[in-house]
């Protein structure tokens, strides 16, 4: 057995260590990454041949927590685990979005990447540790790579940047994002921030780039140790010269005319680039137009990258006729659906998204329930994506991962606005209706306008933008272009989204598809970006400027309000008796939480009658009784000696029948009381020993007139 390892050294005096060898060796690659007790074991397997008529890049990159690796058991009937969760899904897009980009272009093996946590103590994050192992795996392998690639998370904490910093020391964080990169280039950045300035997230970039150096050169020195610098040969494409010559020659001239015409519409313009196509493939014979179907779709499109691209750097025209810093129109209109607690319509171009707001109890937080992570949410955001958004024919089949990841963005974009003490459980719904050019931009934007409309006092309005990139020669001849269109981002080489109020960024995601991006031009699109957020944040305000001052006439009411924590049981009641007895009479809804401080009672319902009985009959309960106060008691039951009343809510006493009035009754029926009667009383004491109250009517009652 021959074992290879590899320690990398952190700044802080941590070590990663990287071992290949051992396990799974029947895999093309595997290594165990290990980081303190965190372990993860990345394997990956690449078919030897393609899948005739494929000519993408088949990748599949999963990563799994097993809760065995945290000493949990699942949950569910089966106690295994089940389908991804949101978390493992999007780190399984962070990997996947670092390496995709570094395959050779003509490689269209099918290649699985599997990452699996199999140890954890619950303080370092392995989310960190992922791309590293995928990539670590790939360069033991023989699967042709152009990497390799790592990477890391970054946290300002205090002031102080920190490099894949502990779970504890996250929750201290006003930066946190996670970076990948070669040896040379940025790849992938993705995080969330507390308004944090353009140089900020510069530097955090920068910093992560030094450590991801020594990991991917730790991953050089390991590939030639196991002896994989050389990669396996393959064939995955069959070319014709003479047809990729013909196609250009006779189709880029009409292709770059349409790319200069400046044609707004979506549809009509693809239309246009259809024609062309089609009028070419007219010309062949029909047995060759049918055998080389393939390479003709793959040239064409060449046709159209270049095309598009030289209009842009060239001419300076782009698809639309836009200048490069030009944002398209917008429009939006708040409180267009009715029936949600607020709603709003945003439209910029050919993108619109119509997003409701939803208002809820503390009965209605998301549970969270993964390996490591354990709590609840209180803020939610779903995006959705149907295919009639783009025109496409096809049903919808549930929530892809596309949809979490882009829905993810919006919600770390939005999340920093919500008061930390807003007492409702708020949900974002965006449904895009329309698409052409970041529909997740369009959320947040939308969804700042829904949560204004529904009354939520969000700290400020968040807009968002995607900018692209056009370049050349290295990033020496380059163009960014401010609001995307679909197309610059399918055929350009940079997709970089940055979303935030006017004092800074709240949330960035950014993917590079080109080598040699340097940080002058990453600066270049961050000023860019931060000139179209305010832009689009002062459109957004044009149509509701503020949070409206109240919440929707249907939308339910929450009053919070803090109890001793020795009282909490005497609100519960035996059984839960007495809160549900609550719930019953004002028909409010109530949940109380145990916390250090004390108990934490919501009271939600839909107007303010029921709620402020509620409020009245938990006071009632909290409040102790006191000596001299007079209180209307109810008649719980009837002895021969006197009759138990209750005087505040779980307290009773004794009324005696010697207490009743100031005249002598010989028995109880003669005082008149029966159970459910009303009847005021005097505290007259409570006993030290016993706790047993001493109440009594007749001290209410004028004394009888002496004879």
């Amino acid at each position: 057995m021959n074992v290879v390892n590899k320690t990398i050294t952190l700044g802080d005096g941590r070590t990663i260590t990287i071992e290949t060898g051992k396990l799974a060796k029947q895999a093309d690659g595997a290594v165990m990454v290990t980081m303190g007790k965190t372990m993860l074991l990345a394997t990956v397997c690449s078919a030897q041949d393609a899948v005739p008529g494929t000519d993408f890049m088949p990748l599949s990159v999963d990563y799994k927590e097993k809760f065995s690796a945290a000493g949990r058991l699942p949950g569910g009937f089966t106690r295994r685990e089940g389908r991804p969760s949101d978390y493992e899904i999007l780190v399984s897009r962070l990997v996947d979005r670092a390496l995709r980009p570094l395959f050779p272009d003509d490689y269209h093996a099918e290649t699985f990447v599997n990452v699996m946590l199999y140890s954890s103590d619950g303080e370092d994050m392995p989310d960190a540790l992922a791309g590293l192992a995928a990539s670590a795996a790939l360069a033991v392998s023989d699967i042709p790579f152009n990497g390799p690639i790592s990477e890391v998370r970054v946290a300002r904490i205090d002031g102080q940047f920190v490099l894949n910093p502990t779970f504890a020391q996250l929750e201290k964080a006003d930066l946190d994002v996670i970076v990948a990169a070669t040896l040379d280039n940025i790849m992938m950045v993705e995080g969330e921030m507390k308004e944090v300035s353009e140089d900020d997230l510069l530097n955090a970039m920068k910093v992560a780039h030094e450590a991801i150096k020594v990991q991917c050169q730790a991953q050089i020195e390991l590939m030639q140790e196991v002896g994989k610098t050389v990669k396996r040969e393959y064939c995955h494409e069959e070319n014709d010269e003479d047809l990729k010559k013909d196609i250009w020659a006779k189709t880029y001239d009409k292709v770059y005319a349409i790319a200069v015409s400046c044609n707004a519409d979506k549809h009509s313009r693809g239309e246009n680039f259809k024609a062309v196509k089609a009028e070419y493939i007219a010309a062949l014979e029909p047995e060759v137009a049918e055998e080389k179907k393939a390479l003709i779709g793959k040239y064409y499109h060449d046709v159209e990258k270049e095309a598009m691209r030289r209009a842009i750097l060239d001419e300076g025209k782009r698809l639309d006729g836009r200048k490069t810093t030009e944002i398209r129109p917008i429009w939006s209109e708040v409180g267009y659906l009715p029936g949600p607690h607020g709603s709003a319509v945003f439209t910029r171009g050919e993108t619109q998204s119509l997003t409701s707001v939803t208002l809820g109890t503390k009965q209605d937080e998301k549970i969270i329930d993964d390996a490591l992570v354990q709590g609840k949410d209180r803020f939610l955001l779903h995006y959705n994506f149907p295919p009639f958004s783009t025109g496409e024919a096809r049903p919808q089949r549930g929530v892809g991962r596309r949809e979490i990841g882009h829905g993810n963005l919006a919600y770390r974009a939005l999340k920093p606005m919500i008061p930390a003490d807003y007492p409702y459980v708020v949900r974002v719904v965006s449904d895009i209706l329309e698409s052409n050019g970041s529909s997740s931009m369009a959320t947040v934007c939308a969804g700042t306008l829904a949560l204004m409309d529904a009354g939520v006092k969000i700290a400020k309005p968040v807009s968002g933008i995607a900018m692209g990139l056009i370049s050349e020669n290295k990033g020496k001849n380059f163009a960014v272009l401010s609001d995307i269109l679909g197309d610059e981002d399918h055929l350009g080489d940079m997709d970089f989204k940055v979303t935030g109020t006017k004092d800074g960024i709240t949330a960035t995601q950014m993917d590079i598809k080109v080598d040699g991006l340097s940080y002058e031009i990453l600066e270049t699109a961050l000023r860019q970006a931060k000139d179209g957020r305010m832009h689009i944040l002062g459109k957004i305000q044009e149509t509701l400027a503020e949070p409206r001052e109240d919440l929707k006439p249907h939308a339910p009411r929450i009053v919070v309000m803090m109890i001793p924590s020795e009282f909490i049981g005497a609100v519960i009641g035996p059984g839960g008796k007495i809160i549900q007895g609550i719930q019953a009479e004002t028909g409010a809804t109530i949940s109380i939480e145990d916390l250090e401080e004390g108990g934490r009672v919501e009271i939600a319902a839909t107007n303010k009658e029921s709620i402020d009985a509620a409020v009245a009959r938990v006071k009632a309960i909290v409040t102790v009784p006191e000596v001299g106060e007079v209180y209307s008691a109810r008649v719980k039951s009837v002895m021969p000696y006197g009759a138990f009343v209750e005087f505040m809510p779980g307290r009773e006493g004794l009324l005696h029948i010697s207490e009743v009035d100031h005249k002598r009754f010989a028995t109880i029926e003669e005082t008149g009381l029966r159970e459910g009667d009303t009847i005021e009383v005097k505290l007259l004491d409570i006993d030290a020993k016993t706790g047993k109250y001493k109440l009594s009517h007749k001290a209410l009652l004028p004394a009888p007139e002496k004879k």
